[in-house]
């Protein structure tokens, strides 16, 4: 096995077994070894062979090809077991269903899931209670409370909280929503989204207002000006971060089982729309490793008699690997609560995805942001999901269409002449922070963060600087430790004249990107994605209001199903963020 330092102090800090003193006694290969065991125990409920699958799943995922999220790599074959990394959860307009959830909630981040919540069923500050005579608090009270809860839970002490908050754009209490996150001090611990309908969009280029419904009694209650509230929404992002965008219209048009129920949230990081009650588990491709040197696309910057092209065989074998870990970790799941085991074997969805985008394209000598990655990414992801699909539909014929499949989408001709599906869903693009960290690889879809750059993972500072950028240095005669030093402390390549203009074309960084190539990049991969994708818009720190306004308007015209922009220093201690919840 091959394993960086910084992979080999994320494994320590959060993944190895440790006994009751807290010593490690487990290595990495016994980890992998105990994840490879206890998903391929499934295959026995299907009369498959068991030891095979063991030897299969333990040699892409030691050989970090393939990778499950995080809370299967932890809590595999442990007495807890919850193995599934997205989760949502209903509020309903009643005490006894807010702390319900509430309680819910805190089981699932104890075992390391992260959770969504859509608070738009709450009736509005200052509404009346007809069962004691008192006055609603509003949605956003509720929120400061799951905010404190998810403070004192800690999850086994691998990973911190993490929540998705989200509430309608016709909610009447949207604006004190859409301005929360100005304080610094307020839901520290939430994600948040403003769920926008497509009439609010027509409004928004119509310049007219909208209606505000009071989600107890289904009345009007207001009306507000479309363009007042997002430029509200744009100020909030352009100063924090938060609220992102969930296009909840176009992700419903999108849903496989509208006889089950509405999506009305998503989890953490927006990757993954869920009923209530849902769950989802994640898996990635680790692209960097399915580039083979031969035949195929000569690579600018290399030497002439090396050229390098997508070894597709392979990716098809990692796709159809990827979908039965993944469906076989739904039956050896423990699940926290009855009602989300009933509902993700019913549904049965799974999250195929990719990391490693951004050093595929190096290797290959492409521009991350040119025409010819954004059809590669439309290509590669098409690939993944018509082969995912495939191998849903063999697995299907095996064992089963999911439960809910008859009256689902998919409920067609062609899929039930093929047995139906296993999966009502089978990719999604995750941001695979510390995933990405232990693979040696770049995160999700995102560019280069920077050359060189620290991380911090549970108080840990990691320094890196670009393995493949070294290769090609040395390769190419014009490393120096001088240099390596020099590019340590900028983190990009610009202004460096020893370094050949190819080289910095393929090695571009997130910043030096602008926000409409991020989003060009989101939306070839959402094409192709059966939930959604995780992308950050990153903007430097000059960027303006209307930047970010664009940036929002350019992704619901692109076909995205959400968006989330971040301006760099936007936020106070702004480092790569690792404590990633999926």
């Amino acid at each position: 096995m091959e394993l960086s330092e910084n992979a080999l102090k994320a494994l320590k800090a959060r993944y190895l077994l440790r006994d009751e003193q807290g010593n490690i006694k487990e290595t990495p290969e016994e980890l992998f070894r105990r994840v490879a065991r206890f998903i391929a125990s499934a295959e026995s409920l299907y009369g498959g062979n068991a030891d095979e699958w063991e030897e299969k799943f333990y040699d892409a995922v030691s050989g970090l090809l393939f990778l499950p999220n995080t809370p299967t790599l932890i809590n595999a074959g442990k007495y807890m077991g919850q193995l599934a990394a997205c989760f949502v959860l209903p509020v309903d307009d009643s005490m006894t269903s807010i702390f319900d959830s509430l309680k819910n909630a805190a089981l699932i981040l104890q075992s390391g899931g992260g959770t969504g919540f859509s608070f738009s069923h709450l009736r509005p500050r200052a509404d009346v209670v007809k069962s004691t005579g008192g006055i609603a608090s509003g949605p956003v009270s509720f929120m400061r409370i799951y905010n404190t809860a998810t403070e004192v839970i800690k999850q086994g002490g691998a990973r911190r909280g993490a929540n998705m908050g989200i509430l309608r754009i016709d909610h009447p209490d949207v604006l004190e929503f859409i301005r929360i996150k100005r304080h610094e001090e307020e839901l520290t611990n939430f994600n948040i989204s403003i769920s926008v309908t497509d009439d609010f969009m027509a409004a928004l280029k119509n310049d007219s207002e909208y209606n505000l419904i009071n989600p107890r009694s289904d009345q009007v209650t207001g009306r507000l000006k479309a363009r007042k509230v997002f430029d509200e929404i744009v100020e909030s992002a352009w100063e924090t971060g938060d609220p992102g965008l969930v296009f909840i219209d176009r992700i419903n048009k999108a849903n496989p089982t509208p006889h089950i129920g509405k999506i009305e949230s998503t989890n953490p990081c927006g990757e993954q729309p869920l009923l209530p009650y849902e769950a989802c588990v994640l898996g990635s491709i680790n692209l960097s490793k399915v580039v083979k040197e031969g035949k195929g696309q000569r690579a600018e910057g290399r030497n002439k008699e090396q050229a390098v092209g997508i070894d597709w065989e392979l990716l098809a074998s990692l796709v159809r690997l990827g979908v039965r870990f993944l469906d076989d970790a739904i039956d050896v799941n423990k699940y926290p609560v009855p009602e989300i085991e009933r509902m993700h074997k019913g549904n049965r969805k799974i999250g195929l995805g990719v990391m490693g985008w951004a050093d595929m394209l190096i290797r290959l000598g492409i521009r991350y942001n040119s025409p010819k990655a954004y059809k590669l990414a439309r290509e590669v992801m098409s690939f993944i999901r018509g082969h995912a699909r495939d191998a849903s539909a063999e697995l299907a014929r095996q064992r089963g269409a999911f439960p809910n499949f008859y009256g689902s989408t998919f409920d067609t001709p062609d899929f039930v002449s093929k047995g139906g599906l296993r999966n009502a869903t089978t990719t999604t693009v995750a941001p695979t922070g510390t995933l990405s960290l232990i693979a040696d690889c770049s995160s999700g879809i995102e560019p280069l963060f920077a050359i060189a750059y620290k991380r911090l993972v549970l108080d840990t500072e990691l320094y890196e600087i670009h393995p493949l950028f070294l290769e090609i240095a040395r390769n190419r005669g014009f490393y120096s430790d001088e240099l390596i030093q020099q590019v340590s402390k900028k983190g990009d390549l610009r202004g460096f004249k020893e370094i050949p203009n190819d080289v910095k074309k393929i090695f571009i960084t997130a910043h030096e990107i602008a926000p409409e190539d991020h989003i060009e990049v989101q939306a070839a991969f959402q094409e192709f994605t059966d939930n959604a994708v995780s992308k950050t818009i990153n903007l430097k720190h000059r960027a303006t209001r209307d930047d970010v306004a664009k940036a929002f308007l350019l992704a619901y015209e692109k076909g995205c199903k959400g968006i989330t922009v971040f301006r760099y220093g936007s936020k106070i201690g702004t480092l790569v963020k690792l404590d990633e919840v999926d």
